[in-house]
């Protein structure tokens, strides 16, 4: 019995390897959620460092490809050293994994490429301590994953299956791969899909209506926030040459639109939501 849970854990460590690289090396990463810079004000370095490996496209490939040879390194050879390869590399994962659930959970993994963008969450962090307990009951396995797929016996079998089971269920990126354009899916109308404001904040920091006008803002702090149907406004305390004014922006809260657009109004306007209408007839 020993036997056999140490023989899956090869297979498992090997086919999520596999499935790592097969997901960096083809799922191209999106837009960043969450910008370097706040009205100027960088982002710590130390915090964006924890990310840079998600977001830097030539990182992810380098990763890819190491995750890929080492998946393939369990299937054909039993090595101890490949196993402590393995074993150090979860181990490794689940130490990023922990910084960036504390540092910068809105950031993602990136365990998975562009699929892993949703923020770290306490699955993330305990599925990676859960694979490296399995590199670690692997280091013992007799047999590489090719060997033990030649005469899989049923105990093998079943347990595999009930530790794919688990890890489909601490995996969000199942998620993210059902909703991304090109798969069949059922659509939310605009009005009534959730969008977190941290959607909104990445959609206006990357517009060009937030380049426009960052220079003229006052304040990191929004002076409102509110929402109407498929748009979110948030405005901002500015100036323009000596006259004091709000910004406000309208973000699409559609899932696939990005569009964002803006308004400068009198910071003495009584109704400022009034005054942003002319941003809605032009989008409508």
């Amino acid at each position: 019995m020993v036997t056999a849970i140490q023989n899956t854990q090869v297979l498992l460590l090997a086919a999520v390897l596999l499935a790592a690289c097969l997901a960096k090396l083809t799922v191209r990463e999106r837009a960043a959620e969450a910008p370097d810079h706040v009205h100027g004000v960088p982002v710590p370095a130390g915090h964006a460092r924890l990310s840079a490996l998600r977001r830097s496209r030539g990182m992810t490939v380098g990763l890819g490809i190491g995750e890929g040879a080492l998946g393939l390194a369990l299937l054909v050879t039993s090595h101890l050293s490949v196993r402590l390869a393995t074993t150090v590399a979860f181990a490794a994962a689940t130490w990023v994994v922990g910084e960036l659930r504390v540092r910068r959970p809105d950031a993602g993994c990136g365990c998975f490429g562009a699929l892993s963008s949703k923020k770290v969450d306490r699955r993330s962090v305990l599925r990676a301590m859960l694979f490296t307990c399995a590199a670690v009951v692997s280091l013992g396995a007799p047999h590489a994953g090719v060997e033990v797929l030649r005469d899989v016996p049923a105990q093998v079998g079943l347990l595999f299956a009930v530790e794919l089971v688990l890890f489909v269920a601490l995996s969000p990126e199942l998620a993210v791969l059902a909703g991304r354009p090109g798969l069949p899916r059922k659509g939310v109308p605009c009005d009534r899909r959730r969008s977190p404001v941290r959607e909104t904040y990445a959609r206006l920091y990357a517009s060009p209506a937030w380049a426009e006008h960052e220079n003229a803002i006052g304040s990191a702090v929004p002076l409102d926030v509110w929402r109407e149907g498929c748009w979110r406004f948030v405005a901002f305390p500015g100036r323009v040459g000596e006259r004091d004014v709000e910004i406000v922006f309208a973000v699409s809260t559609s899932e696939r639109s990005r569009a964002v657009r803006s308004a400068v109004v009198a910071a003495s306007s009584p109704e400022v939501s009034a005054s942003v209408q002319p941003i809605l007839g032009r989008v409508q």
